[in-house]
């Protein structure tokens, strides 16, 4: 049983296979909803004007479209090429792999549990879905936090072949971001002032910290983690605490997320 909803909605990003192109338009068989066909129309093909539509899409490709409108009734499903961004794109196409994924690794907790796949989604998958925002999501926490799932008030025997599943398959997601700060000191012995005030940058629980040498008196610091804000937090508490040290040796410095 697939994580798919019997029809998508009006606004969302739906990944097609291209089926057939006609001169006014394409029809693409809907890969996250089984049984599903829909159009675009030769004007949602591109913003310019469209002299030969299959110098745009051609039969065989999968291509990222916004569903337009949806008619039940008459099973019409009206899609748009042209008012996808590139941006919008990729991250569909990510998010599509990674469910992707996902369906596969479940199929594998199944085995482990000697259930059907049908019996897996029944029992937990839809509603980790509902609770984590997607299959996918779930796994790629859980090897973060082992402990995620009883903390969310999940249990029952699958949970610990779905955690070893998740970290033998599921690398933690970590986004790496860069700060700078200038440090100075008038001493002879300078150079000890500010090995001391880059001291303050170091590892925390849930960040990384690397520092660079970049030209006098520039220091770039390189931040992981597996959250923007904890990163950007970290980075700022730090690069004050430095400042603070580098001033206690009589010197200065100051900090920027950019270089300038």
């Amino acid at each position: 049983m697939a994580e798919d909803y019997e029809w998508p909605s009006d606004g969302e990003l739906v990944i097609g296979h291209v089926k057939s192109v006609k001169d006014f338009g394409a029809f693409l068989e809907l890969e996250e909803y089984d049984d599903k066909e829909g159009f675009i129309h030769i004007s949602e093909i591109s913003s310019g004007w469209v002299k030969r539509i299959k110098d745009y899409i051609r039969e065989g490709e999968k291509r990222v479209c916004k569903v337009l409108n949806v008619d039940r009734s008459k099973g019409h499903i009206d899609l748009s090429l042209k008012q996808v961004n590139e941006h919008q794109k990729r991250e569909k196409i990510q998010a599509w792999k990674n469910q992707k994924k996902a369906e596969k690794l479940l199929q594998i907790v199944a085995d482990e549990l000697n259930w059907d796949l049908d019996r897996c989604y029944d029992e937990f998958g839809l509603n980790l879905s509902e609770e984590f925002g997607s299959l996918y999501q779930a796994f790629e926490e859980t090897t973060i936090n082992s402990d995620k799932l009883k903390e969310r008030g999940f249990e029952g025997e699958w949970i610990e072949p779905f955690v070893d599943i998740a970290k033998d398959n599921i690398s933690p997601p970590y986004i790496n971001i860069s700060g700078y700060v200038e440090l100075t000191s008038p001493n002879p012995d300078g150079i000890e002032d500010i090995k001391y005030a880059l001291s303050a940058f170091e590892d925390t629980e849930d960040a990384q910290m690397d520092v660079d040498y970049i030209a006098s008196p520039k220091y770039r610091v390189n931040i992981q983690s597996d959250d923007y804000k904890i990163a950007e937090e970290t980075f700022k508490t730090q690069a004050k605490e430095s400042i603070k040290m580098i001033e206690e040796k009589g010197g200065s410095g100051k900090f920027y997320r950019e270089k300038d």
